[in-house]
């Protein structure tokens, strides 16, 4: 799926999926029924909704579906921003047909805590900072208790950077914080930045039969990742098909004290599909893996942390690298090894970056083709500060260029870079599981996708998918306070 440009979206907004031209007023009616019927499926109908309605076009998406949900029997009323006088053409039809028994609600303060706020009060046509009276509106809803959920995107957001400074505690009431944002046909890349996603909430992409053409034909730097593109990358199991062609993966993971890097990244890639995996460990941690994991074939280093290769290194189809390693003198040298003698592409995450960082030379012994996954902190050590999300996007891609790796950068909406500086952001994960271990988990995964015969681009888009699905399906179990990297690792997607 890919992300647009707000230029791009009026554009995409004229044609519908049979490439048709469409109305805006029908368009809107198409798109109000689909947020329609995601709120009649998951909202109870005896929960009050107050839809706060602007002037432009998102208020009239969001009179338009208080007018379908009051017909199904919603108790729904509605709060006019900037008063019955000042609608767009279109938001003025859609307030002429809303039946007579909604009521209209002048006082924000007098609402009751179970009511769930819908907000229709501003689109993707903001540009600049937020003018009265929708900041004051803004700065209201923010100050209250009650649920809200956005139509197409959070009031106040830019549909792409540069953004309002939002982040700034005395201008965070110039964005409403959604706790569910229902964007339409695709998501903004507002809504997937740092500096901005936090008031997005939860991302529900609605389609609303815009035109796959224009949307194939139309160039941009940014993706989104889904189940419908990940299904298109998976490779098929041959019936008669035996380990050997599946691609044998080795982790040079763990020191003393450190295994359970390497238990976590090898469970990964025993699930990854891979034919067999490989795990280079200190010989005094070799119990712990081998009990926990008797399918992974083990190599020994006879001191308590990275300080030799393994025999015959050349065998491997893929290597990851860096959980639990440390950052010894020792192991610096061994992965200085490593990068230079490997003739497989690399998973390069945790203490090998921080190796890395520390000598940068280092950098362009890294083969073509790799993988480096680094947190945010990660990244600062490699590319240096920097000083707004359009410029660590710039530093990110220029590292991915210099070392003609896909660079992974794990978080909310983990993106994936490209050397050509092409953007692919993740649609699952939760706030669950930025504990400690996740990280080694994506590691053994990507790596064993490598192994598996999938490209570098294949391996890191299917692994942050599954990486964060699992991740749900974790969350389901068990809630985002108590799940941990175990729980991710033992998941099957």
């Amino acid at each position: 799926m890919k992300i647009f440009t707000k230029e791009q979206i009026k554009e995409a907004d004229r044609y519908t999926i049979e490439n048709e031209p469409i109305a805006f007023i029908d368009l809107m009616e198409r798109a109000s029924e689909a947020v329609a019927e995601w709120l009649c499926e998951n909202i109870d109908n005896r929960t009050p909704l107050l839809f706060v309605a602007g002037k432009g076009n998102n208020g009239g998406d969001g009179l338009a579906v208080a007018r379908i949900l009051r017909q199904k029997g919603f108790d729904c009323s509605v709060y006019l921003a900037y008063g019955k006088d000042f609608t767009n053409e279109e938001c003025r039809i859609n307030l002429e047909r809303l039946p007579a028994n909604i009521p209209f609600v002048d006082n924000l303060a007098t609402i009751d805590e179970r009511t769930i706020i819908v907000d229709a009060l501003l689109g993707t046509g903001i540009a600049g900072n937020v003018r009265e009276p929708a900041a004051s509106v803004i700065a209201q809803i923010n100050s209250l208790n009650n649920k809200v959920i956005s139509i197409d995107m959070p009031s106040g957001m830019s549909t792409e950077p540069p953004a309002p400074s939002c982040y700034n505690e005395t201008e965070s009431r110039q964005i409403i914080r959604a706790d569910i944002t229902l964007t339409l046909e695709f998501p903004k890349l507002a809504m997937l930045l740092p500096e901005t996603g936090e008031y997005a909430g939860t991302i529900v992409t609605l389609p609303i039969g815009l035109s796959k053409q224009y949307q194939e034909q139309t160039e941009t730097r940014y993706h989104y990742i889904d189940k419908t593109f990940v299904d298109k990358l998976k490779k098929k199991r041959l019936k008669f098909g035996y380990k050997n062609i599946y691609g044998h993966a080795l982790l040079i993971c763990g020191s003393k004290n450190m295994i359970g890097a390497a238990i976590l990244a090898a469970g990964a890639a025993l699930r990854s599909g891979c034919g067999l995996v490989s795990a280079h460990i200190p010989y005094s941690e070799r119990v712990a893996l081998q009990t926990r994991f008797p399918s992974a074939i083990l190599s020994f280093d006879e001191s308590g942390y990275f300080s030799e290769l393994p025999d015959d290194i050349g065998k491997y189809n893929a290597i990851g690298t860096g959980c639990g390693l440390g950052t010894r003198p020792e192991t610096a040298k061994a992965l200085e090894s490593l990068l230079k003698s490997a003739a497989s592409p690399l998973v390069i995450d945790a203490d090998a970056l921080n190796i890395i960082a520390m000598k940068k030379e280092l950098l362009k012994y890294i083969p073509q083709n790799s993988v480096l996954t680094p947190h945010l902190g990660e990244l600062k050590r490699l590319t240096g500060e920097w000083v707004s999300e359009e410029d660590k996007s710039k530093k990110t891609a220029s590292l991915a260029s210099e070392t003609q790796s896909i660079i992974v950068v794990k978080g909310a909406h983990t993106a994936v870079y490209l050397p050509d500086g092409t953007v692919y952001f993740n649609s699952t994960g939760n706030p669950g599981m930025a504990k400690g271990g996740s990280g080694d988990v994506l590691t053994g995964l990507i790596t064993g996708l490598l192994a598996r015969g999938y490209t570098n681009f294949e391996a890191a888009v299917i692994g942050v998918y599954f990486h964060g699905l699992a991740g749900d399906k974790a969350q389901e179990k068990y809630g985002q306070e108590s799940m941990n990297s175990n729980d991710i690792e033992n998941f099957d997607c």
